[in-house]
């Protein structure tokens, strides 16, 4: 495969996120919930300026469209939409508390585990097609969990949790097609910072009152979400679902190194095994995305 502008700007998104505990790692003592009321207020306004400014046509343009849809069409559209806000706010927010309050090798297991569930979801809610490849690597997945839940069950709760809702987010957003996804996504966190406000006065901390939490919220907001959502949308102009799927698990390997050269958390042979066992459901998953990827490089 011929590296391009789109097949390295969905690398550096996934890169980009892989990062992501380094970032949290920083805000550790302030509460999870402090940490979401403010990423996900910061981003409401950062991408509503966005979708009233720069997308201003778009914007304009799906308003027509949902005008022109069936009053059926309609309502599955807005609870399709809202319904996402409320995944993605609790994924954000199971996200942010393990790896600040239980590990960061929960948060990474949670997403080598979620393309894997987030098919076996499209399976039963979708009615999509496994093979027989895909069906051996999510047992093997299965078996990896259990071997993790041994002396670790919390992670594994907390890595299910987090996957699954980010899984069912992703499922349920492929029914609601049409409209454009940077508004779609600007609509859902707008939703979740109007469900979270009235929530801000009685469980939210004081006011942080120095600059570098603030600065680092803004970084969260700006470089781990907004940047690689955007890398995203432009990445997928030019480069098929098939490889961005594959590039999808740079995240959480990345997320896995840092947990153990990094922050040094402990790993036993056991979870070893269980990560490699993982690493295999996945290669068998994308078995053959992989080799039709393989086949590309070695005819060119």
């Amino acid at each position: 495969m011929n590296l391009s502008k789109y097949y390295l700007s969905a690398l550096s998104s996934f890169a980009i996120w892989g990062f992501f505990s380094l970032a949290l790692k920083a805000l550790h003592e302030y509460a999870s919930l402090d940490i979401l009321f403010y990423r996900v207020f910061f981003c409401a306004v950062i991408m509503l300026i966005i979708g009233l400014t720069l997308r201003a046509k778009v914007l304009k343009q799906n308003i027509g469209f949902f005008q022109k849809l069936t009053a059926k069409q309609k309502k599955q559209a807005i609870l399709l939409t809202l319904s996402g806000g409320l995944l993605l706010t609790g994924n954000w927010f199971f996200f942010i508390y393990a790896v600040n309050h239980i590990s960061v090798k929960a948060g990474a297991l949670a997403y080598l585990v979620c393309p894997i569930l987030t098919t076996v979801f499209a399976y039963f809610i979708l009615h999509e097609k496994l093979s027989r490849w895909q069906w051996t690597a999510v047992g093997i997945s299965t078996f990896s969990c259990m071997l993790l839940s041994i002396n670790h069950v919390t992670d594994l709760l907390y890595s299910l949790i987090i996957a699954a809702s980010y899984a069912l987010y992703l499922v349920s957003q492929r029914k609601n097609f049409g409209f454009d996804k940077f508004i779609l996504l600007t609509l859902q966190i707008l939703f979740s910072a109007f469900i979270l406000l009235p929530f801000y006065p009685v469980y939210s901390a004081a006011v942080p009152s120095g600059h570098f939490f603030y600065i680092m919220i803004a970084l969260i907001a700006v470089v781990f979400t907004i940047m690689p959502l955007f890398m995203n949308l432009y990445a997928l102009q030019g480069v098929n679902s098939s490889t961005m799927g594959i590039l999808l698990y740079i995240n959480p390997l990345i997320g896995f190194m840092f947990a153990v050269f990094y922050f040094k958390e402990e790993i036993t042979a056991l979870q070893y095994m269980a990560y490699g066992l993982i690493l295999l459901a996945i290669i068998l998953f994308n078995k053959h995305h992989l080799f039709k990827v393989r086949n590309v490089e070695l005819n060119s």
